[in-house]
């Protein structure tokens, strides 16, 4: 068989897999996550607008103006 992640975005969302899967009779697991998914999230946004070129480059001598 395989194994399937699946990463909802708020509570309303784990609630209706868990029910679905309930319902279904499949067993399934909880794991912690090491990040919050907020987090994550902000992450993979900022790795994106960075490979679009959305970023600033700033000097050195810049930083604190």
């Amino acid at each position: 068989m395989e194994t399937l992640i699946v990463r909802p975005k708020n509570q309303k969302q784990l609630a209706a897999i868990k029910a679905v899967l309930k319902a279904l009779d499949v067993t399934f697991q909880k794991e912690k996550a090491d990040y919050d998914s907020d987090f994550v999230e902000k992450i993979n946004q900022s790795e994106q607008n960075f490979k679009e070129g959305k970023y600033t480059i700033l000097k050195v001598e810049d930083l604190w103006k």
